[in-house]
């Protein structure tokens, strides 16, 4: 079929597509030349923006594919997660703008609803595709339309629950839905190739009424000196056909085909076809095996490979490193870990498929079997923590803050309410930048401070983030949370002797008079940058870390309300958290009946964020030196500050 538009032979394919329309034009031979273009040119966008790289080029042909049979958007196509999404996102008339992927007022890392009407669920949280795509074709039905829903979920996020919830609600409504299980945790096996493929492609194109029927269809392709004995075919046509009825998909009511390769673009084209025109009585799961990373550029093996990369130089391969010599937060969290697990061998790490992110790659590494990955299964992932911590262990585990979201009841249940002692180190807390809204650890400080008999912490650099890994280690009277953020610290130096933390005490770190800031985490930077700038005027203001955003210290926060005229109250967390807690237990012991005083708190803002860098976000937020400046300045007459300065 000639291009719609007789473009030259040698302009570029993918230069050809704007958006899917443009697909159909293409012959099926054209397909794998264009898959190669997509994926060259995202390996060049990927290496100016950083982003998750692996998961993107594993599906180039899988969303090719997706795109040439289906009539997107009307056609429905969830994607799970959103990290593979960065093909669909350039065939679906984003390709000029991905230039500005996870950068402020550019493209989502994630698929958006807002961003286009390719998009037509967000994501950001893995295991949902399932449960929304069977919502859609449910609403299909109910309104009378004739659309098709197809959901992409990967092996790893089929580890959560929630998957296999929407599985079996998918099998029991028996409505034409489409699930495509991308599965990239292996290799090309052995059983996926030309005959596999074959047979999804005879299986899916019509019913047949039985195993010899296959079977005779099969003689043609397999080789003459098995073709020429039927009864070889039959056994083969019987064992494909079992092997897919066998399978826990086909038992949860599924008609489940595969799995086939890929990558051969030309058989997912022909299989999609026959399942996009068959008549389908129940939910189809097709098992597509593909290659995570496939084409990356990076000469040598890197865990990288299979997830985010930073920016990186396309020739050599190398990353883009930090400037700054500051160790990162999560590399402060394993060190320390290994630290303390040499000499207590019931110290155990659990974390829900982020090994690396979390920084336990390297507990696994010295403690093998020590060390739990139990997928991505935070809900298990805590209750298990529970149940090793009633037998006497001290289990840690490491959880990105937005993702504990997804075990709260657990939290309470299994853990808060029995006075367990687990120690949950919560990374990624406040703002995470190019990740935007769905990753940000805005909650945690509220959803854990209103629980009864917990502990939560906030370090203010990362030698205090070693100490609270260590006082974790020793407290065992209850759950007990240290929240940490995305990044670098600010240099200081870790002691080479750890102690414990009092329970509950923060510390003044500089005294003045007039204002004072009361600091909970890293946001402490700022208020001592402003305290700096105030002493050049002739200011002197009083700094303290909180510490602890539970249990408060009430005897500093008295302290500080009743020694100062102005107080301010920064954390990097929603409205309902650290800040609050301390209105109320100022207002409930009378002491805010003061003339003449005043408390501003600074918290997040109401709203969600979209990506940015982290310092962007901050200052969004006026969470960063600026905004403090700014509430003094408003707090304060003029007459008592350099207005200059405290404007700069």
């Amino acid at each position: 079929m000639a291009n719609k538009n007789n473009t030259s032979s040698s302009t570029p394919l993918l230069d050809q597509v704007k958006n899917p329309d443009d697909l159909k034009f293409l012959k099926i031979e054209d397909l794998d030349n264009l898959c190669s273009e997509l994926r060259s040119d995202m390996i060049n966008i990927v290496s100016k923006t950083g982003g998750h790289l692996g998961a993107g080029l594993g599906v180039v042909e899988l969303a090719v594919a997706i795109h040439y049979v289906f009539n997107t958007p009307d056609d429905r196509l969830i994607w799970d997660v959103g990290h593979q999404a960065y093909p669909h996102k350039i065939l679906t008339n984003r390709r000029d703008k991905m230039n500005t992927l996870r950068k402020a007022k550019g493209i989502s890392g994630f698929t958006k609803r807002s961003e286009s009407k390719y998009d037509p669920f967000g994501a950001g949280h893995s295991s949902t595709s399932i449960s929304a795509a069977l919502g859609m074709a449910v609403a299909r039905d109910k309104l009378g339309r004739s659309n098709n829903v197809v959901a992409v979920i990967g092996d790893g996020a089929m580890s959560a629950g929630m998957a296999y919830e929407a599985i079996n609600n998918a099998g029991a409504l028996k409505t034409n839905l489409l699930i495509i299980l991308n599965d990239n945790d292996m290799s090309i096996a052995p059983a996926v190739g030309g005959l596999s493929n074959y047979l999804s492609n005879v299986v899916s194109s019509r019913p047949f009424n039985n195993v010899r029927e296959i079977a005779k269809q099969m003689v043609n392709f397999l080789p003459k000196e098995i073709g020429e004995t039927a009864k070889r075919a039959e056994n083969l046509a019987r064992n494909f056909l079992s092997n897919s009825e066998g399978t826990i998909f086909s038992q949860m009511g599924m008609n489940y085909l595969g799995p086939i390769d890929g990558h051969d673009i030309s058989s997912l084209v022909k299989i999609l076809q026959n399942l996009k025109d068959g008549s389908n009585d129940k939910p189809i799961l097709l098992h597509v095996v593909t290659e995570k990373g496939r084409g990356h550029p990076f000469s040598k093996n890197s865990h990288e490979k299979y997830h985010a990369v930073s920016e990186f130089n396309i020739i050599t391969g190398d990353t883009v490193k930090s400037t700054s010599n500051a160790p990162t937060y999560t590399n402060i969290f394993s060190e320390t870990l290994c630290k303390i697990a040499e000499k207590d061998d019931k110290i155990l790490a659990i974390t829900a498929a982020m090994p690396s992110g979390t920084g336990l790659n390297k507990f696994a590494d010295k403690f093998k079997d020590r060390f739990f990955d139990v997928g991505i299964a935070e809900q298990h992932a805590v209750t298990f923590a529970a149940g090793m911590a009633s037998e006497g262990l001290k289990p840690f585990v490491a959880i990105y803050s937005t993702f504990l979201q997804r075990a709260y009841d657990q939290v309470i249940h299994d853990v808060v309410i029995q006075k367990l002692p687990v120690r949950f180190m919560l990374d990624r807390a406040g703002f995470v930048g190019a990740d935007g809204a769905t990753h940000a650890g805005s909650f945690d400080l509220t959803y854990l401070c209103c629980l009864p008999d917990v502990v939560v912490m906030a370090p203010s650099n990362e030698a205090e983030l070693a100490k609270m890994v260590f006082t974790s280690s020793n407290y065992s009277q209850g759950p007990i949370f240290c929240r940490y953020p995305r990044g670098e610290g600010v240099g200081v130096e870790i002691p080479n002797s750890l102690s414990d933390i009092e329970i509950g005490k923060g510390q003044i770190i500089h005294q003045g008079t007039g204002i004072a800031i009361l600091s909970l985490g890293t946001r402490l930077s700022a208020a001592l940058k402003v305290r700096d700038i105030l002493k050049v005027e002739g200011c002197s203001i009083t700094v303290a870390d909180a510490r602890f955003a539970k249990p408060i210290d009430e005897d500093l926060l008295i302290k500080l309300w009743n020694e100062h005229e102005k107080l301010i109250i920064i954390e990097e967390g929603s409205v309902g958290g650290f800040s609050s807690h301390c209105l109320h237990f100022l207002s409930s012991g009378g002491y805010l009946n003061q003339s003449g005083k005043e408390i501003r708190c600074l918290n997040m803002q109401d709203k969600f964020l979209d990506h940015a860098s982290q310092t962007e976000q901050l200052a969004k937020a006026g969470l960063d030196v600026t905004g403090l400046l700014n509430i003094i300045n408003d707090m304060v007459p003029f007459s008592n500050l350099n207005n200059k300065v405290v404007l700069s």
